[in-house]
C-alpha cells in the first residue's frame, strides 16, 4: 500500500462533473496600472514573487508526415515583488530530441515582455530575438533559455510560446504547484478517442474547476512520403474528442523541509503516459505493455540485460581465481561481490543502462552504478548463481508507480542473488557497503526484479533501524577541582559508519580526526582516537577516544551539560505546519549513557529531573533518567522512533516531541562549592 496520496486513474474517456464555472479575469498582453497592486492577492506575498496566471493546453493535429503532432501552448504572468523573486525572470524551455533520427521538438510563437509602472504609465520592454540561447542538456534534450529584460522590483513579466512535437509519448505534464504561490493555474487537454493515456494526478490541493466535454472532429492527415503515383495522400480520421480542464486557484508555495525524499512526490501535478492506440476499424495496439513485456524487452536490450545471458568466456580465468578456496555458493557470491566493489571503481553515474560493453567495464575497472551492478550480476550468473538485476528509483528521484510499467521512473540498478532459497540484495557501487546491505537512498518503496517473473520487491525505510549507543565516563582530576578526564565509547549505526568510511576514502583518516577534535570547543578536548572493526564492512565501527574537560580552581559554581556535544541542539522541524509526510531514511534508536564523579569540594545544587515521553501510541519514546549518589551522577538518555514515515497529521506531535528533547538536552547540572 502506497504511503503517498497519489491518485491514479486510467482514462480513455474522461467524465468529470463540473465543480465550478470559472474564467480567468485578466487579459494577457494587456497590462494596466491596477495590475501592479498586490493588495487583493489571496496568496502569501513574502516569497518575493507571485505567479498571477499559469495556463497551458495540449491538443493534437494531423501533420504532413502521415501521423499526428502534439501542440502544447503555455502562457504565464508573474508579479515580481522584490529581489527574492528575480530568479523567475530566467526562463528555461526544454525540448526533446530523438537520439535515433535527431528530430527535435520545435519552439514557435515565443513572445515575452516586461512591464514596469513609471510615473503612472505602463512601459513595456520586449524580449529581443538575440536574447534567446540554446544549450544541450543531455543526449535527449536541449534547452532554450532567456532572461527577461528591464527587471526591477515591482515588474510584471509575461511570456508565451508553443511547442510543436512529433513525439506523442511526450504529452506535457502540468505542474499546479511550485516554490512560488500561484493565483491561477489551469491546464486543458483536448484528447482524441483513438489515443489512450494513463492520467497520473497527485497532490494535496483540490481542483477549483474540473470539467469535461466531448465534441466530434475529423482529423486530416497528409502523407508526403514517396509513393508510386508521386502524389500526397490525405486521410480523414473521425474522432470523439474529450476536452478536460483543470483549474487550481490560490495555490500555496511548497518548500523543501528536513526529511523530504523529493518534493516531486508531493507537489500538485498531472502527468500523462500513452498506454494504447485504437483507430476506427483497426485492432487496439498496446503501447505501454505489461511488466512482463517490459522485462522481456530489457533482457534483450544490449544496453541492459542481453549480455547477462551470454557465457562471457572472458570471465573464466579471473572468476576462477576470485572464487578459489570457497566451499559453497554463498561463499562464492561473497567473494565475487567483494572483488567487484573493491576493484571496479564507480564514477557515481546513475541510470539503468550500461555506458559501455561489459567486457570493457571489466577491463577498464570503472563504470557507472548500472555498469558495476550489471557486471556483478553477470559474474554471479557465470558461476550458476541465480542472479537478476533489480531496478528502483532513489529517494531523491521520487516514487514509482507499481501498477504501471513506466521504466523512465527508475534510475538505479542493484543485483538480487538467490542462494539456497534466500534472496540477497547487493549494491557493489560503494566499497564500504557489506554483503546484503543497501544505501539508505535506495529505501524508497517498490522496486522491480527484471527476470521472467518480474516480481516486485519493497525497500521501505520503516523496515530498517539505525541503532547507536554512546557511553561516557568522567573521573575527577586529582590536581584540579572541576576538571575531569575520561573516555567516550560509541557503537555507531551502520549508515553513520558508512558516512565515516566515505570520509576516510575522500580525504583520509587524518582529516576526519582533525575535524572531530575541532568539533570539541571551549574547555573540552579529545585525543587517542581508536576504532574497532574499521575494515570489516559487514558491521558498524566502534569508536573511542579520551576526553578532557578543563576546570577552574577559583570557580564557586560549575554549570555542566551532561550530554556534552551528543545532545540535540535544535529541532529538525521548524515549520509551523507541514502538508506532506516526514520521510526519515530509517527508524532510529539512540542511547546515551553517562557517568561522572561529582567534583571534589562541590555538591549538586541543581539537577535536571527525570522524564519519559511517549510519541503517539507506540510510535516511539524519549527517556531521560538521571540520578545521583554521594559522589557520582548517572544519566541515561534514549530516543527511539518505531517508524520512519510520519503523515502530515502527525507533524505537530512529532515537532512537539523533538521540541521537548531539545529543551531537555539543554538542561544543566549546577555544582556549588561546599
Amino acid at each position: 500500500m502506497t504511503k503517498y496520496p497519489i491518485l491514479l486513474n486510467v482514462f480513455a474517456f474522461l467524465c468529470f462533473s463540473s465543480i465550478a464555472q470559472d474564467k480567468l479575469d485578466i487579459k494577457f498582453n494587456h497590462v494596466v496600472p491596477e495590475d501592479f497592486s498586490i493588495t487583493k492577492l489571496k496568496v502569501d506575498t513574502s516569497y518575493g514573487a507571485v505567479i498571477i496566471a499559469d495556463i497551458g493546453s495540449s491538443s493534437f493535429e494531423g501533420n504532413t508526415k502521415g501521423w499526428f503532432s502534439l501542440i502544447y501552448k503555455h502562457q504565464r504572468r508573474i508579479k515580481i515583488i522584490n529581489k527574492k523573486g528575480f530568479d523567475l525572470a530566467s526562463v528555461e524551455i526544454p525540448l526533446y530530441i530523438s537520439s535515433k533520427s535527431n528530430a527535435e521538438e520545435k519552439l514557435d510563437a515565443l513572445k515575452a515582455s516586461t512591464y514596469n509602472l513609471e510615473n503612472g504609465t505602463v512601459v513595456e520592454t520586449k524580449l529581443g530575438k538575440d536574447a534567446i540561447f540554446k544549450d544541450k542538456q543531455d543526449k535527449s534534450h536541449v534547452v532554450k533559455k532567456f532572461t527577461m529584460p528591464a527587471i526591477k522590483e515591482g515588474s510584471i513579466i509575461e511570456y508565451s510560446y508553443t511547442i510543436n512535437s512529433d513525439f506523442l509519448f511526450n504529452l506535457q505534464p502540468w505542474i499546479f504547484q511550485g516554490s512560488y504561490p500561484r493565483v491561477w493555474s489551469e491546464y486543458e487537454l483536448d484528447l482524441p478517442n483513438f489515443f489512450e493515456y494513463v492520467f497520473l494526478a497527485q497532490g494535496y490541493n483540490s481542483f477549483d474547476v474540473k470539467t469535461s466535454k466531448t465534441r466530434q472532429i475529423t482529423y486530416s492527415v497528409i502523407d508526403d512520403s514517396d509513393n508510386p503515383t508521386g502524389k500526397s495522400e490525405t486521410y480523414s480520421i473521425p474522432s470523439t474528442n474529450t476536452t478536460s480542464r483543470w483549474v487550481m486557484k490560490n495555490v500555496p508555495a511548497i518548500r523543501e523541509e528536513k526529511f523530504t525524499t523529493s518534493l516531486d512526490n508531493h507537489i500538485s501535478k498531472m502527468e500523462f503516459q500513452m498506454s494504447a492506440q485504437q483507430f476506427p476499424n483497426s485492432p487496439r495496439k498496446d503501447i505501454m505493455g505489461t511488466w512482463n513485456t517490459v522485462a522481456e524487452a530489457l533482457l534483450k536490450d544490449e544496453g541492459f540485460g542481453e549480455r547477462l545471458e551470454r557465457d562471457n568466456p572472458w570471465l573464466n580465468d579471473d572468476v576462477k581465481i576470485i572464487k578459489a578456496s570457497t566451499g559453497n555458493k554463498l561463499e562464492e557470491a561473497k567473494k565475487i561481490y567483494a572483488f567487484v566493489k573493491n576493484n571496479i571503481k564507480c564514477n557515481g553515474g546513475y541510470g539503468i543502462y550500461l555506458s559501455a560493453p561489459m567486457k570493457d567495464i571489466f577491463k577498464n575497472k570503472s563504470g557507472s552504478v548500472a555498469d558495476v551492478n550489471l557486471l556483478l550480476t553477470a559474474m554471479l550468473k557465470h558461476e550458476n548463481i541465480q542472479a537478476s538485476p533489480v531496478i528502483l528509483s532513489t529517494r531523491s528521484n521520487g516514487v514509482t508507480h507499481g501498477f504501471y510499467p513506466l521504466v523512465n521512473r527508475f534510475n538505479y540498478v542493484i543485483c538480487k542473488a538467490e542462494i539456497d532459497g534466500i534472496n540477497y540484495f547487493l549494491d557493489a557501487s560503494k566499497p564500504y557497503f557489506g554483503f546484503n546491505k543497501l544505501p539508505e537512498y535506495c529505501l524508497n518503496g517498490q522496486a522491480r526484479t527484471i527476470d521472467q517473473n518480474t516480481s516486485p520487491v519493497y525497500f521501505y525505510p520503516d523496515s530498517v533501524k539505525e541503532a547507536k549507543m554512546t557511553n561516557v565516563m568522567l573521573f575527577n582530576d586529582e590536581k584540579t577541582a572541576g576538571k575531569w578526564n575520561g573516555m567516550l565509547t560509541s557503537s555507531l549505526g551502520y549508515y553513520e559508519t558508512c558516512n565515516i568510511r566515505q570520509k576516510f576514502l575522500d580525504n583520509g583518516k587524518e582529516v576526519f580526526e582533525k575535524k572531530l577534535k575541532e568539533s570539541y570547543t571551549g574547555d573540552f578536548s579529545i585525543d587517542d582516537i581508536k576504532y574497532e572493526d574499521e575494515n570489516n564492512d559487514e558491521v558498524p565501527i566502534r569508536m573511542s577516544h579520551s576526553i578532557t574537560i578543563e576546570g577552574n580552581d577559583n570557580s564557586n559554581v560549575i554549570y555542566f551539560n551532561p550530554l556534552i556535544k551528543e545532545g540535540y541542539k535544535e529541532n529538525f522541524f521548524t515549520a509551523t505546519e507541514r502538508k506532506y509526510p516526514v520521510e526519515m531514511p530509517y527508524q532510529i534508536d539512540e542511547t546515551y549513557n553517562f557517568q561522572m564523579e561529582i567534583p571534589l569540594g562541590f555538591v549538586v545544587d541543581e539537577m535536571p529531573k527525570s522524564a519519559k515521553v511517549n510519541l503517539n501510541e507506540g510510535e516511539g519514546f524519549f527517556e531521560y533518567l538521571i540520578s545521583k549518589s554521594d559522589n557520582a551522577i548517572i544519566l541515561r538518555s534514549r530516543i527511539k522512533l518505531n517508524k520512519a514515515t510520519f503523515l502530515p497529521e502527525d507533524y505537530e506531535t512529532l515537532r512537539s516531541f523533538f521540541d521537548y528533547i531539545v529543551k531537555k538536552h539543554a538542561e544543566q547540572i549546577v555544582f556549588k562549592k561546599k
